[in-house]
């Protein structure tokens, strides 16, 4: 999707991806080449003339993780924005970011860091996305909304004006949220309710990055 997205767009030519599974190396998606593993990364950036690359990863903790790997080996990082995604002039937008097909986002909101605002979703006026999180398809979030960093927010779900989605937390496919969901819970239902909360432990923790799978299909794209 991520690949169809930077092909429409047109502001990159890309080159091909790099995948954690050594076994899909010289294989091809999409007809694009996968080069080689993440380690190899510095070295396919000369042989190839790499300049920018793009996470094309599902799993928040992971997206955020390579995303700083790719800068530590002094990558710039794309953002792919489908043609057909309205984004108002005064939004604030961090690197490393997918907007689908049909998204829309709204005045003055601002979009951190390896976000992805998937198809059709509604980001209204004066939101902040923190790093990292996944607005899925057909989910919308009314005026000042804060979603922090690692949540999830499924697809088809309502956050109402003014709520805060806790950092990491999830909201449920189809949820109706009327009011603040604490980090690291979980949220179903119409009007959403609590079914999973951290224990104390887990909120004292750091964030842990979840390491990628090797048989993981999902794949970091790279361009130049």
């Amino acid at each position: 999707m991520v690949l169809d997205i930077l092909l429409q767009a047109g502001e990159h030519e890309v080159v091909g991806f790099v995948d954690s599974n050594p076994v899909l190396t010289g294989k091809r998606v999409d007809g694009l080449l996968v080069l080689g593993t993440p380690d190899g990364i510095p070295r396919l950036r000369d042989e190839h003339g790499i300049d920018c690359g793009i996470v094309a990863i599902g799993d928040n903790g992971v997206r955020r993780d390579m995303a700083n790997r790719l800068r530590s080996w002094d990558l710039d990082i794309a953002n792919a924005i489908h043609p057909s995604a309205n984004i108002a002039r005064n939004t604030t937008l961090g690197t490393n970011i997918v907007v689908a097909a049909g998204a829309l986002v709204c005045a003055h909101s601002q979009i951190g860091e390896s976000v992805i605002l998937n198809t059709g979703c509604i980001v209204d006026h004066e939101s902040l996305i923190g790093t990292a999180c996944h607005i899925c398809p057909g989910a919308k979030l009314a005026g000042r909304v804060t979603v922090e960093s690692g949540a999830f927010v499924g697809i088809g779900a309502t956050v109402v004006q003014y709520v805060r989605v806790g950092y990491e937390a999830t909201v449920g496919a189809g949820a109706v949220v009327i009011e603040d969901v604490p980090p690291m819970t979980t949220v179903v239902g119409v009007p959403a309710r609590v079914i999973k909360a951290p224990s104390a432990d887990a909120l004292m923790r750091n964030w842990v990055t979840v390491p990628a799978s090797p048989s993981s299909p999902n794949q970091p794209l790279f361009a130049s």
